[in-house]
């Protein structure tokens, strides 16, 4: 599997629970259908309703939290599992065939959509600093950047990850857990999803971060192929490679501009590119690399001694490590080493999804990190917050345990052409737009990589009138720092609202 698809990788051992199938619930009132269970059983039909106010950009919003479970149905229609989500609505909408509709994932593969619910768009914001830092007391407060503003929200955790769950534990997994099998049987859930929710005119937005790009760029082809719903944008925060060909000098080079960025933060480059801003700087070292380093790397071990001399000069300048470790490295330092060596003088690594974080090993010494730093820390203020929030606020009382890391293993990678469906998908939908957001500091699905799959993306240059990209200054949850937070949301906003088209236009060319 590659590193892309190993983000966020599920190593921690959570062993698969036993869940019994539950039919839907008896509801003849209308009320909330939550069963209360003393033992971890899942119910694969389940909802709890309850109303909350946030104030968005000054403005006092009401609105409706839906928190539940809808079945996975099997080709005889019956539950073969239960699909954990959380629904947002803003109150007093009278006609929601022009309300925008977002529809969440996050990644991993095997991560629920915690993430961006309490770190990004949600009306509810984790307790954290203003660099994302952990903070105590853990808990939430209002997150004054929502988005629900201008869009109702769905946040979905497939099967494994949050509360979701197979009916039991002789369901075969692997229908489950793979590129295509993950595409599939969500397209399938968000049909079910709409239908039920009377949501079918509203315009349609797919948001995914990290493995949850890989997902969202395989949805908006599938939900128009096989389930006949047409998209108006797509947002990728911190995509993968979505089945993007890169290998060679070109996979080689690309984490430069990366490494500069993260040399950067840590003021570990040289003085005269140290005293520019961060965005006056990556475009030298961008240019240096598609122009200079990929055609120096293609010629391998047969590069003159003079060339071979002055590409490692620059990477050295531009990665802030010593062209010694440059050159031991034959012009290719690896990701893992660069976490290890850029600060090793110092006694610290740094993070992997967010090079910002600094890490200290047991040694010195290696060739990479003991640990990633980033992630630790955002499990230490995002697991008991998303506990906190589901029980106390939203009202869903389970004995279930919240899996923020669930196995999804084996997980079958082949046939990963979600680049291409996506590509086809915006040239099939005249009305379908893409959105892209990097952080800077992102090691795992580097920024630079994403531009390049925004390059490749459309190799007619038709398209790139609905395509954009993104940079910020922090890592993989770019949300995390208060003012991208501020700055990020605010775009997405922007984006919802030019995707939609005007009274009247229509979805031709």
């Amino acid at each position: 599997m590659n590193k892309y698809l190993a983000l966020l990788t599920l190593t921690c051992g959570i062993a698969l629970q036993s869940v019994a199938q539950n039919g839907p619930p008896a509801n003849p009132a209308g009320k909330n259908t939550m069963p209360i269970s003393k033992s971890r059983i899942l119910a694969t039909d389940s909802s709890v309703v309850t109303h909350h106010e946030v104030t968005i950009k000054g403005q006092k919003i009401a609105y409706t939290a839906t928190t539940g479970t809808m079945p996975i149905w099997d080709e005889e229609g019956r539950p073969a599992a239960g699909v954990f989500y959380t629904f947002y609505e803003r109150d007093g909408i009278a006609d929601r065939s022009s309300r925008p509709l977002v529809i969440s994932f996050n990644g991993g593969p095997g991560t629920p959509s915690v993430w961006m619910e309490l770190g990004y768009t949600g009306p509810r914001l984790l307790n954290a600093d203003d660099e994302g830092y952990p903070i105590q007391p853990y808990g939430i407060r209002e997150n004054p950047n929502s988005i629900l503003d201008v869009a109702d929200i769905v946040y979905v955790d497939p099967v494994n990850t949050g509360y979701s769950r197979p009916v039991s534990k002789d369901i075969a997994t692997a229908q489950f857990f793979g590129v295509n099998q993950d595409i599939k049987y969500l397209a399938e859930w968000i049909n079910t999803f709409v239908t039920r929710k009377d949501r079918w005119a509203s315009p349609k937005f797919l948001i995914g971060e990290s493995y949850g790009t890989t997902r969202v760029s395989g949805l908006a082809l599938e939900l128009q192929d096989a389930q006949w719903m047409y998209l108006n944008g797509v947002i990728l925060v911190s995509p993968t490679d979505l089945g993007i060909e890169r290998s060679g000098p070109v996979q080689s080079a690309l984490k430069l501009p990366y490494f500069t960025a993260t040399a950067w933060f840590h003021g570990m480059l040289p003085a005269d590119l140290q005293k520019k801003d961060l965005t006056d700087v990556l475009p030298e070292v961008e240019d240096f690399t598609i122009n200079e380093l990929i055609p120096a790397m293609s010629r391998g071990g047969f590069i003159d001694d003079a060339t071979r001399k002055k590409i490692a000069t620059k990477i050295a300048r531009y990665s802030g490590l010593n062209e010694k470790v440059v050159n031991e490295s034959n012009l290719d330092v690896s990701y893992e080493l660069f976490w290890k060596e850029l600060l090793r003088d110092k006694g610290f690594t740094v993070g992997r999804l967010d090079s910002r974080y600094k890490g200290i090993d047991r040694q010195a010494g290696g060739t990479s990190p003991d640990y990633n730093a980033e992630l630790t820390s955002w499990l230490h203020e995002f697991t008991p917050a998303i506990n906190i929030y589901l029980r106390d606020e939203l009202k869903y009382k389970t004995d279930l345990k919240y899996n923020m890391f669930g196995s999804v293993w084996p997980w079958d990678d082949k046939n990963n052409h979600t680049g291409e469906n996506l590509r086809q998908a915006i040239a099939e939908n005249p009305y379908l737009h893409l959105l892209i957001q990097s952080g800077y500091y992102d090691g795992a699905c580097d920024y630079f990589n994403a531009k390049y799959s925004l390059w490749q993306l459309d190799p007619s240059g038709r398209l790139k009138g609905r395509l954009k990209w993104e940079g910020y200054k922090s890592g993989h949850m770019l949300y995390l720092r208060k003012n991208d937070l501020a700055t990020a949301t605010e775009n997405l906003r922007t984006f919802i609202k030019e995707s939609l088209p005007k009274p009247g236009q229509a979805a031709k060319y």
